[in-house]
């Protein structure tokens, strides 16, 4: 019986220690009532942003504007991240002709980032957050963890944000482009 209590527990606390290692705890920053980043909510406009590309230019969020767009926050260093990789594709091949991916690599170095999309074969789009102003984007778009799959509509509206490789983020997909 203490046996198995032990393993549960052990489990319960190896779970946890899992899902922490992919949680965002950015640094906390006193910053002046000024300078202070208004959280965006589902409805409201998707806060813009541009963020340099693979291609060695930057890619700004309304620039897709007109199609939905999933911005997914993720890392190399991430592992639900990679793990969701596979389920992310299929999305992508199911329904690339209704909306774009915007992959959104955050906390890596540019080498990093460049090695992870070249080995999982990431086919959608990609920009990297640099960490200047990781703190600014998570805070608009309430980051707490990665990774965040945001779903903006044609009209840049935000529609819908899921935290974690959640198969319900796969489901909605499926609702919405029926």
């Amino acid at each position: 019986m203490k046996k198995s209590v032990l393993t549960v527990t052990f489990l319960g606390v190896a779970i946890t220690l899992m899902a922490a290692s992919c949680a965002n705890k950015p640094k906390a920053a006193a910053a002046p009532a000024a300078e202070a980043t208004e959280v965006a909510v589902d409805g409201e406009l998707a806060p813009d942003f541009e963020l340099p590309n693979l291609q060695g230019s930057t890619t700004k969020l309304s620039s897709l504007r007109g199609k939905y767009v999933v911005l997914d926050f993720w890392g190399s260093w991430c592992v639900w991240c990679i793990r969701g990789i596979p389920k992310m594709k299929e999305a992508y091949t199911k329904y690339k002709d209704k909306m774009e991916i915007l992959g959104v690599d955050c906390r890596d170095t540019e080498e990093k980032w460049r090695a992870a999309v070249d080995e999982h074969q990431l086919p959608w789009l990609q920009v990297r957050c640099p960490d200047e102003q990781l703190q600014t984007i998570a805070s608009q778009y309430s980051i707490e963890g990665f990774p965040t799959k945001v779903i903006i509509d044609p009209d840049s509206k935000l529609v819908r944000t899921v935290v974690g490789e959640d198969p319900a983020f796969y489901t909605f997909l499926d609702e919405l482009f029926k």
